[in-house]
């Protein structure tokens, strides 16, 4: 059985949780509590961080990799492409999602002074610059629910929670959220502490 080191709100984490979900897999996990990492994480991963997957004998983390990792032990459904140049740009898709929307997690979920304040505009701005790509296609740059989606899901439930707003005009996003949480794997992603995030 596959194990997860994973933290409750944690949106890395969570991100993991959905791929889980959306594959069918069972998995043993193992909460972990911030500043307090079980005596296991700590021989597993050199730097205790979550998500950590365990598959018998490997360890894997960062959830980008951990990601990419359960769609190729696991196939189906399929999450990733194929096709090497639509991997590359889903790669790359993937990257600046990672540094722009995840980085600015980090300040969110820590305070309210004008650090946070700051990243709540970065994240605003970037979220809005990005309004047409929730039109293209019924999920992210896709025909059908991706690793992208895993990733940015976790990211729009928070919104909320972090006191982001996104203006009426941004359609798309909201119609993309409907659709998104919605579906039964990312229900039964949610930990208690991220259901309470959307009162």
């Amino acid at each position: 059985m596959l194990t997860l080191y994973s933290r409750r709100d944690d949106p890395g984490s969570h991100r993991v949780r959905i791929v889980l979900e959306e594959k069918g897999l069972q998995v043993r996990v193992v909460e972990v509590v911030p500043g307090r990492p079980p005596e296991d994480l700590l021989d597993l991963n050199p730097y205790q961080s979550v998500p950590t997957l365990v598959d018998r004998d490997l360890v894997v983390y960062q959830p980008g990799i951990i990601g990419e990792y359960l769609d190729e032990r696991f196939p189906h459904p399929a999450m990733f492409p194929s096709d090497p140049v639509a991997k590359a740009q889903a790669r790359i898709t993937l990257h600046r999602i990672e540094n722009d929307w995840y980085g600015c997690a980090e300040a969110l979920e820590h305070g309210d002074g004008r650090e946070a304040q700051r990243q709540r505009k970065i994240l605003q701005e970037s979220l809005l610059a990005s309004e047409p790509i929730f039109r293209i296609k019924p999920w992210f740059l896709a025909d059908q629910f991706s690793l992208l989606d895993a990733a940015v899901t976790p990211i729009l439930w928070r919104l909320e929670h972090w006191r982001v707003e996104l203006p009426a005009e941004a359609q798309a996003i909201a119609r993309y959220c409907d659709r998104a949480f919605a579906r039964p794997s990312f229900q039964a992603s949610l930990s208690e502490e991220e259901r309470e995030m959307r009162g």
